[in-house]
This record gives C-alpha cells, sequence and structure tokens, in this order.
C-alpha cells in the first residue's frame, strides 16, 4: 500500500509539471499557495523554473557578440528563503569592451484574498555598481516579499567576450523542479564540453542551418566607375549552428556542508571552454586546449611574463638590503618582509598586473600579481630559484579543466636545499610556507623559466598547533573562576593575528565575551601579535556564572566548562566530496580544576583514546584526581588536509564519540 501512495504521489507531482506554463507572467494560484517542496520539505525556496540560452548573434558592425538569455521563477516558502529574491549579475570587462545587462523584467506575486496579485520591480530596486577594474554588477531586490512569495525576472546579457561562455550552473543549493537550458555556436567556434557533479546530464545535440548578412564596405580601386555612396558589398553566408539543449526536472539540492573548500565544486553543471575559432577564408586561432597553451598564453603576457623580467626600478634597494647576507634562507625572509612592508595589497585579485609592477613599487600599493611578480623577480635578482605559482582560490574552485579563467591569483615559489617555500606577500602577518587560507585551494601550477609547468601542492605539511592551558576554581554555586592562556602556531597564529591586528581591541573582547556565551573577561593580553617568529600568545582572567548543575546535595559538570564541542559538524547520512580541514592541525588542552571545598568525587569519566585510520587523526582524553584537584588533559590531532568521502562514515562516527566524551560529566557529591 505504501508503494502505491508513493507512486501516485510521484504521479502527481508529474501532471503539475506537464501541465504547468511557464511563459513569463503565467504564475498560477497553485504556485502561490503551494507550502514547502513536496520532495524536500525543508527548502526554504525554489526554483519552479530555470532557464537560459546562451547563442552567437551577428551584428554588422560588431561581429558575433555572446548573448544569454535568462528567466527564473523563485518561490519563496519562509524567512530563510528572502535571499533569493534579490539577484546580482555579474558583468565582465576588460579596458573599453564590457557586458551589458538588458531588458530587465521583474514581478513579486502574492496571492491576496484568492486573488493573484503583482508588483513590478522599479528602477529604485536596482542597483549597478563597479566591483572591480575587471568586474561590474547589477544587483535587483525584488519587492513586496511575504513568505508564500513567488518571483519572476528575465533578463539578457550582451558579451563581446565569445571565449568565455558562463558555466551553465544545474544544481544549485535549493531544489530545482524544471530546467531548460541551451548552447548554441556557429560551426566557426569549437568548444569543448566540460561536466562536473553527480548527475547523469546528457544533452540533446542538433546540428541547424542559419545564416548571416554581411555589408562590407568595397575598396575605391575596385569599383571607380561607381558612385562614392554605393562602394559598398553586401551578401548571405549560411553556416551550421551546433544546438545541445538539456532539459531536467526534479533536482535535488546540494546543499553547504561544514568542511567544503567550496561546494561549487561538487555542484552539477556544464562548462563550455572554446578550443579554436576557424573563420571562413582564415586561418585557425587556437585558444586553450592543455594546459601547456594555457600556461604558454599566461606566460606570455605582457602583464606576467614579461613583469618578471623588470629589476631596475628596485635593484639598488635590492643591493642594500641583502650585500651582507649570503645565507640562502635569510635573503628569502629580508626580501619577503621588504616586499610585505613596502607594498600595500588593495584587495584585487588576478594572475595580471593592472597598472605593472614598477608603478606598484612607486605608489606602494598593488594587487595580488604586482606584489607577487615582484617578489619572484627579486628573489631571481638574489640569486635564488624562485618562480610564480598560478592559484585558483578557493573562492573560485577547482579548475578541472585546461582553462585560462581558472586561475585568479598567483603566489610566489623558491627553491631551496631543504625543499620548495611557498610566498604570499599580500598578507602582511604571512610567513614562509603559510599561505593566506583562500589560496589553501588543493594544487597550484608552477611555471618555469622556460614556460613550461608542473603541479604543486598548496597544503602545508606541518601541523598548526593550539595549545590551551586552563587553572580555574569551581564554587558551590556552580560558578567558574581562574585563568586561561592559549598558543598558536602557523595558520592558528596567523588566523589569530588577522582576527586581533584588524580590530578594535574592545570589539574583539565583546566578541570573544559572545562566543563563550557571557564570559566575563579581565586583565586581557597578547604577545607577539606582530612577531612572526614567535608562536601568538594571549592570556585572560575569567569568570563565568552556572557552569556546574546543582542538584540536591551534587554537583554535575563537563570538566571542558565552556571549551566542550557540543554539537557534530557532520550530519548528512552519506557525503560524495572530500572533508576539507583546510591544513593539519593539533591541539592540546591542560585544564586544572579546584573543587568547592566539603566536596568530594562521587564518579569520574574513564580516559580514552580514538584513532582514525590511516594515520588521519586521533583524540587521547585522560582525567586525574588528587585530592581536591581535577586534571584534565586532550591531545587531538587532524594529520591531514583533506578526508576523502571513502572515509565520511568513520568520520562521522569518531567525532560522534569525541563529542560523547567532552560532555560526560564528573559528579560531585556533599562530603
Amino acid at each position: 500500500m505504501k508503494n502505491v501512495i508513493t507512486t501516485l504521489a510521484i504521479l502527481f507531482i508529474c501532471q503539475i509539471s506537464i501541465a504547468q506554463d511557464y511563459k513569463f507572467g503565467k504564475v498560477s494560484k497553485e504556485e502561490l499557495q503551494e507550502k514547502y517542496n513536496p520532495l524536500d520539505s525543508s527548502a526554504s525556496a525554489t526554483y519552479l523554473y530555470k532557464y537560459r540560452k546562451t547563442f552567437f548573434e551577428h551584428q554588422k558592425e560588431k561581429g558575433f557578440q555572446l548573448i544569454t538569455e535568462v528567466h527564473e521563477r523563485v518561490k519563496i516558502y519562509n524567512k530563510e528563503g528572502f535571499d533569493y529574491a534579490t539577484k546580482a549579475i555579474n558583468l565582465y570587462k576588460s579596458g573599453s569592451h564590457q557586458e551589458n545587462a538588458r531588458g530587465l523584467k521583474a514581478y513579486t506575486y502574492n496571492l491576496v484574498d484568492g486573488t493573484i496579485e503583482d508588483t513590478k520591480l522599479k528602477k529604485d530596486g536596482i542597483f549597478k555598481t563597479e566591483k572591480s577594474k575587471y568586474h561590474n554588477e547589477t544587483k535587483f531586490t525584488m519587492p513586496n516579499i511575504k513568505e508564500g512569495s513567488v518571483v519572476e525576472y528575465e533578463y539578457k546579457i550582451i558579451s563581446p567576450f565569445y571565449s568565455n561562455v558562463d558555466e551553465f550552473r544545474l544544481q544549485h543549493a535549493i531544489p530545482i523542479k524544471k530546467l531548460e537550458a541551451q548552447f548554441q555556436a556557429p560551426e566557426y567556434y569549437n568548444f569543448k564540453v566540460n561536466m562536473k557533479g553527480f548527475l547523469q546530464v546528457i544533452p540533446k545535440i542538433e546540428n541547424k542551418r542559419d545564416k548571416l548578412q554581411y555589408k562590407n564596405k568595397v575598396p575605391i580601386s575596385e569599383n571607380k566607375a561607381l558612385d562614392a555612396s554605393t562602394h559598398y558589398r553586401s551578401g548571405e553566408i549560411e553556416f551550421t549552428k551546433i544546438v545541445s539543449s538539456y532539459s531536467l526536472e526534479n533536482i535535488p539540492a546540494l546543499k553547504e556542508e561544514p568542511y567544503v573548500n567550496n561546494i561549487n565544486n561538487y555542484r552539477s553543471s556544464v562548462k563550455y571552454e572554446l578550443s579554436y575559432v576557424k573563420m571562413p577564408q582564415s586561418t585557425i586561432e587556437y585558444y586553450s586546449t592543455t594546459w601547456e597553451d594555457v600556461v604558454k598564453t599566461i606566460y606570455k603576457s605582457s602583464s606576467f611574463g614579461a613583469e618578471l623580467d623588470k629589476s631596475g626600478y628596485y635593484e639598488d634597494d635590492i643591493d642594500a638590503l641583502i650585500s651582507a647576507v649570503s645565507d640562502p634562507k635569510a635573503r628569502v625572509a629580508l626580501i619577503f618582509d621588504f616586499v610585505k612592508s613596502r607594498v600595500k595589497w588593495n584587495t584585487y585579485y588576478g594572475k595580471y598586473t593592472s597598472g605593472g609592477v614598477r608603478k606598484a613599487y612607486k605608489e606602494q600599493v598593488g594587487n595580488v600579481a604586482e606584489i607577487n611578480l615582484m617578489l619572484t623577480s627579486m628573489l631571481r635578482y638574489a640569486g635564488l630559484e624562485a618562480n610564480p605559482v598560478l592559484v585558483s582560490t578557493r573562492q573560485n574552485g577547482i579548475p578541472l579543466f585546461p582553462t585560462r579563467e581558472g586561475y585568479n591569483y598567483v603566489v610566489s615559489c623558491v627553491e631551496l636545499p631543504t625543499g620548495h617555500v611557498l610566498l604570499d606577500a599580500t598578507n602582511k602577518y604571512g610567513s614562509p610556507n603559510i599561505l593566506p587560507y583562500r589560496t589553501l585551494n588543493w594544487e597550484g601550477r608552477i611555471i618555469k623559466k622556460d614556460g613550461t609547468s608542473s603541479l604543486i601542492n598548496l597544503y602545508p605539511s606541518e601541523n598548526s598547533k593550539t595549545s590551551i592551558l586552563m587553572m580555574a576554581d569551581l564554587s558551590e554555586e556552580g560558578d567558574l573562576e581562574g585563568n586561561f592562556r592559549s598558543v598558536k602556531t602557523n595558520h592558528k597564529a596567523l588566523s589569530y593575528r588577522e582576527r586581533y591586528n584588524n580590530a578594535n581591541e574592545d570589539d574583539f573582547l565583546e566578541q570573544l565575551e559572545n562566543k563563550h556565551d557571557g564570559l566575563e573577561i579581565s586583565d586581557f593580553k597578547v604577545a607577539n601579535a606582530v612577531e612572526l617568529s614567535k608562536p601568538v600568545m594571549e592570556s585572560y582572567k575569567f569568570f563565568k556564572e552556572s557552569q556546574a548543575d546543582i542538584i540536591g546535595d551534587k554537583i554535575y559538570f563537563s570538566p571542558l566548562f565552556f571549551l566542550r564541542t557540543k554539537e557534530n559538524p557532520f550530519k548528512l547520512e552519506k557525503r560524495e566530496f572530500p572533508v576539507d580541514f583546510g591544513y593539519p592541525s593539533s591541539s592540546t588542552y591542560r585544564i586544572t580544576i579546584n573543587l568547592p571545598e566539603g566536596y568530594k568525587v562521587e564518579s569520574i569519566p574513564e580516559g580514552t583514546a580514538l584513532v582514525l585510520p590511516d594515520d588521519l587523526g586521533m583524540f587521547k582524553y585522560i582525567l586525574s584526581q588528587k585530592g581536591s584537584t581535577i586534571q584534565l588533559l586532550i591531545d587531538a590531532k587532524m594529520n591531514t588536509s583533506i578526508i576523502s568521502p571513502l572515509y565520511y562514515e568513520t568520520l562521522k562516527a569518531y567525532f560522534k564519540q569525541l563529542i560523547e566524551k567532552e560532555n560526560e560529566q564528573i559528579v560531585l557529591t556533599k562530603v
């Protein structure tokens, strides 16, 4: 009987889908009355319809332009789904060329007393901003949003950058009921198709005939007898276009999970990468087809490879800096610190320079490429084997296929007798082999002087350590008072310095107190906040109420108190993608607790040791008692940055046991 009901429910959903009208403005009462997605009741919103068509359109004055038409209809179930009432359109620009958004039309629909009421998006809800030298943004927020609203919008993007086709994303953080997508390319443009994700996607591919009309000026030598006003040659060219169509229904959401470098790496999508162009009566123009092609194209750019050869602007300064130092490691440290202090990062990413290294050095401000190509050049000038490394930031995703757009960042690598050292001088708190978290994204591509390339692991091999020492007195009322000290190294120290040094100390303390749910802090001190060769140390006195439960003549408490982990971050039954911790780490807790007078220990948790397979990690928990003092020692390690999904069930169970142990209670009873 249960199977029959399930089958009927699926048939009912399919019938609704078939009967649905997806024309713009044809929103139904059924869509407005829907309280939740029948296939995913946890969804805060759903794409009822998602349409995209990207094609080439020939314009007589400009040639082929890339056109993208978008039509989306979104159902919002609750307040958590209100974010989907805002849409940002990213528009690329380069020099005098730029993408433009046209024909924006948008409405919000609500059901009022059984009648569909629509509210039009007005100009005051549309915002156009310049995000960077290379990107503009058109952003709009739909009006009159309520729980149960349906929003619908359509627009067109006109782009002169025919080699840069935005990824067709087929999966989002919310479900999609109906998706239609189409890509059309004339025979002159050959594209490679790259797919990723877990959906089984097979496009329907057709060849269709099309034609374009042209009107060209004719040189006077060819038409001397004609009137000047008729010096044109016009005609018509027929060609074949390749049409790839996608039609999908009931696409499940792929939601954010803890410890994912970028969830978009795992969402199903299709990427069209231009391989070559062959116009009539012209030679073939090749684009990126292999990583070798990609690297050569980037390296030959005047905004990349040529910048490495410039040295006259800094030679006197570097000569003075390293003249008395011959040790390679010391030279690296001196030059690295010099660049960090000399040139400030303007927060712009990029593998290419903008104003150039000379200008950045003179004005003491530059983008990522200007700072790190400058650093690489200086290291080479100092006689070191240094090369740039192309990186895709975590936000940019993982470049799975050869593409020039896959890398958006560059760092420096220097080879020493002890091994390679990765450097990023954009972060003034960075250290050798301690790259900013944003760059810790699988592998980078190191480019040698001869233009060849190879992959290099971006993740550190050395653990980032946190050591915590806490001495506390527990009162018979359950309050806790004591001293706290933490010592952090490597990426843990980098993260702390970024938060502490870039914040007002009062605000920093307020956040720290709120993090521990009302902890009262005094005598707060930080040592080595800017001395990068030393661990950063934080210390303070604290007081916190109600850290134990008092029932009758007994006191119950976890010896970790406010430091314990309360919730397992891993909740999925199954996980298809890796767990990314960013860097290997270890934590040590040494906690000493003085018990209140007149109480003795009735029961105490047993010690334990948990071990993950293949030396991935471990957790040790040791409790001991001496008179009225309890001592807790915890030693926890995660020895790798990335854990395969094959270990997910084991990792989930490991964290479950770890949390249960941290939350076990000591029981005191009155003497």
